[in-house]
């Protein structure tokens, strides 16, 4: 298991900061794990997945 953080996934996901929360609280998109305070991250797994899902619906 690895969790990936903003820059990692900005290079995955070409979305915004705000659209990928918009898409988290809309259950569109694996949700963000709380490392800390001021720290998030996101599992790499389910963001592969995700990613996968939307190759294998085009």
């Amino acid at each position: 298991m690895k969790i990936i953080d903003w820059k990692v996934l900005k290079e995955m996901v070409p979305y915004s900061r705000q659209h990928i929360a918009r898409l988290e609280a809309a259950d569109k998109f694996p949700r963000r794990v709380r490392l800390g305070q001021c720290r998030v991250g996101w599992l790499l797994e389910e963001v592969e997945g995700w990613l996968q899902e939307k190759l294998d619906q085009r």
